[in-house]
């Protein structure tokens, strides 16, 4: 699959994982769409299917390539989002207020992140004092807050010892025109945004739905 085909797809979806779980057909994944009939075999080695590699790789390419947003939304999954759809479910999520309902740990990580991003997993860490395992579920649970509430994006990669590092970054700094787009949105319409564009029996709307039931965010200023 070439990057404009990928970008062109997601588009068209809304939202698509990077990957299928268990090989469902649903929800619906880059995967799915560029190999609909083959199922996803993980291995590695020499006689696995190299057509997972080449997909992991263009995953980072589309990160980077500003056409398209990638979080680790659907069930912390490496998720892809189309841009209007993405501005769109930001607006449901009172960006311009999110100090209000974070944990210690994740302010402190989008405070980092909107000051310098990209950042490589080791300095966001070490910036952040969430370095070493006594602090990794720490780190874990303030990613898992700022993936859910879209204030956070991958955005490449960054090279990092033997292996390159998925580096983060604060939508506010990378995605600054989505950003003040959702800002300016009012509730109403991005839910109808999301209705029309992923429809109601959507497992990614149904995945909003119940992320809004489980944090609730305070009305703003453009409901």
């Amino acid at each position: 699959m070439k990057l404009s085909t990928a970008v062109k797809a997601i588009e068209q979806h809304g939202i698509l994982l990077v990957f299928p779980i268990n090989n469902k057909p649903l929800p619906r994944s880059l995967w799915s769409v560029a190999h609909p009939r083959s199922p996803m075999r993980w291995e590695w080695d020499e006689t696995g299917d190299d057509r997972v590699g080449r997909l992991w790789h263009l995953r980072e390419k589309l990160s980077s390539s500003g056409q398209v947003v990638y979080t680790k939304w659907y069930q912390g999954r490496a998720t892809f989002f189309a841009r209007d759809v993405f501005t769109a479910m930001l607006a449901t999520l009172a960006p311009n207020r999110p100090a209000r309902f974070l944990g210690r740990d994740a302010g402190r990580v989008l405070e980092t992140l909107e000051l310098d991003s990209p950042l490589s997993t080791k300095t966001l860490k070490r910036a952040t004092e969430l370095s070493g395992c006594l602090h990794e579920a720490s780190y874990e649970r303030a990613l898992r807050e700022l993936w859910r509430r879209l204030l956070i994006v991958s955005y490449g990669e960054i090279a990092e010892g033997a292996f390159p590092s998925l580096a983060l970054g604060a939508t506010r700094l990378l995605f600054e025109d989505i950003w003040n787009a959702a800002v300016a949105m009012p509730r109403k319409d991005a839910e109808a945004v999301l209705l029309k564009r992923l429809g109601g029996d959507s497992l990614f709307y149904r995945w909003h739905q119940k992320l809004q039931k489980e944090a609730p965010c305070p009305a703003f200023q453009n409901s």
